[in-house]
């Protein structure tokens, strides 16, 4: 592959009710305010909301994860409700091999916006760029088997279950745990 830094692709799209794009210098504040809100529903989940950051660890968290984007390593995306403007949760592309076009969407969805749709058309909107934008062959979705939330997200926006890795590795209370991995293939998905 030719030099990762000339391959262009935009840092935003749109869904029907959201605009999801690449962390920016000055939204650490909102993102705290969504990780103070959700942090009870996160932590099981997410170690990052074990312990609430800053305001200044979400504005530095925010700022890297922009050089990431720009650097083509990680790739962190902000969702905001297009009608309110305000910070619904974070998603993005993760895990990259870009010589396989090979993606892992992460994501989580701030408590207030969870049940209603929002996270589904969130990832079906991110799956669609990177097949257009990104050439992807390959977006996986992977989650601790415990997690049926994230499970239904999964399963509504069409990702196939190729497996559960058993005692895949130990949560943060020292349990093993499984990993279910979902996936989109080119070829058989789309």
């Amino acid at each position: 592959m030719k030099d990762l830094m000339l391959f262009e692709f935009p840092d935003s799209f749109q869904t029907d009710r959201l605009y999801i794009r690449s962390a920016l210098w000055g939204d650490g504040a909102a993102m705290n305010e969504a990780i103070r809100e959700s942090a009870e529903d996160l932590r099981r989940w997410l170690p990052f909301a074990n312990r609430i950051p800053s305001i200044e660890e979400s504005e530095a968290f925010v700022r890297k994860s922009r050089l990431n984007f720009q650097e083509r390593s990680d790739l962190v995306m902000l969702i905001f409700d297009k009608e309110t403007g305000s910070l619904v949760g974070c998603t993005g592309l993760h895990r990259i091999d870009w010589e396989a076009r090979r993606f892992e969407i992460g994501y989580w969805i701030r408590s207030s916006c969870a049940g209603k749709g929002l996270m589904t058309e969130a990832v079906n909107g991110i799956t669609e760029y990177a097949i257009s934008q990104l050439e992807a062959n390959r977006v996986e979705i992977r989650m601790d088997c415990k997690n049926t939330r994230s499970r239904r997200v999964a399963e509504r926006a069409g990702f196939t279950l190729e497996g559960i890795h058993r005692n895949w590795n130990r949560n943060d209370s020292g349990e093993l745990m499984d990993l279910m991995v979902f996936a989109k293939v080119r070829g058989h998905d789309y």
